[in-house]
């Protein structure tokens, strides 16, 4: 029997709080949610916003028309059987309206930036994300963005950073969002201090190359999440680029090629 929305996004919840940290690789259309969602071990998939735009030639930051960033989206959804987490940026001007027609073309999940907008405004977007789940009848599992690592500003102490993401991240989860997203943050010690005020499974992060830990390390912080963002759309062209500057050197094309189309 084909699953539910209600029941991918039950799903979702669950993968969001059991022991094991859930591994999102972001896809940004149809044969890269193909790719990953037949990859042993991958449980859901997570769209990437800025990889969607750069498909189709927009810059990141809410350019590409949310019509055309919803179709992708779409047709990501029906081409997997797995849940479908959709990175929706600020909420387009309206989170609650985005929210919903996320949840109408079956996504079960999303990220919500905050952009350090003032926190009451930010706790309302949280809010506004997690009515619309309600009115679908949806257990929505929103990923509630804090830029306050990410942002942070040269002048600004580390303590004080730290601080800013525990305090926006807490009022996102008495607003109602599952798991807070901080993006930015690497170093070990942030890492377990951010873990520790909001509680077990309740952070996520994403993984930067060079600089992240390990999944298997992160796990053992209590971070409940790891996704990829930007990073799995610049793996595939810098492989990419790779093998045609090879190719046209003289080289051939790599041996280890697999037919994933």
């Amino acid at each position: 029997m084909t699953p539910t929305t209600a029941d991918q996004a039950r799903r979702l919840l669950d993968l969001h709080t059991q022991p094991d940290i859930l591994v999102l690789p972001n896809v940004w259309d149809v044969v890269s949610a193909q790719v990953i969602a037949a990859t042993p071990g991958v449980q859901a998939l997570a769209t990437a916003s800025h990889s969607i735009a750069s498909t189709f030639g927009y810059p990141d930051g809410e350019r590409i028309p949310l019509d055309l960033h919803l179709d992708m989206v779409r047709r990501i959804v029906q081409a997997v059987s797995l849940p479908v987490s959709m990175d929706m940026e600020a909420g387009y001007g309206n989170p609650g309206e985005t929210a919903r027609r996320a949840i109408e073309i079956g996504v079960v999940g999303g990220n919500l930036e905050d952009g350090m907008r003032p926190l009451g405004e930010a706790v309302a977007a949280v809010q506004a994300v997690m009515e619309a789940g309600r009115a679908a009848g949806v257990d929505f599992v929103l990923n509630a963005r804090t830029d306050a690592v990410a942002h942070a500003r040269p002048d600004q102490s580390r303590s004080e950073v730290i601080r800013e993401a525990i305090t926006r991240g807490l009022a996102f989860l008495e607003a109602g969002a599952p798991v807070v997203f901080v993006p930015g943050l690497v170093a070990r010690g942030e890492i377990q201090e951010v873990s520790d005020a909001l509680g077990p499974q309740k952070l996520t992060l994403i993984s930067v190359p060079g600089a992240s830990l390990a999944a298997r390390e992160l796990q053992t912080l209590g971070v409940a999440r790891l996704s990829t963002g930007p990073f799995t759309q610049r793996v595939a062209l810098t492989a990419l680029q790779d093998a045609a500057a090879e190719l046209i050197a003289g080289g051939t094309l790599p041996a280890t090629t697999r037919p994933l189309n």
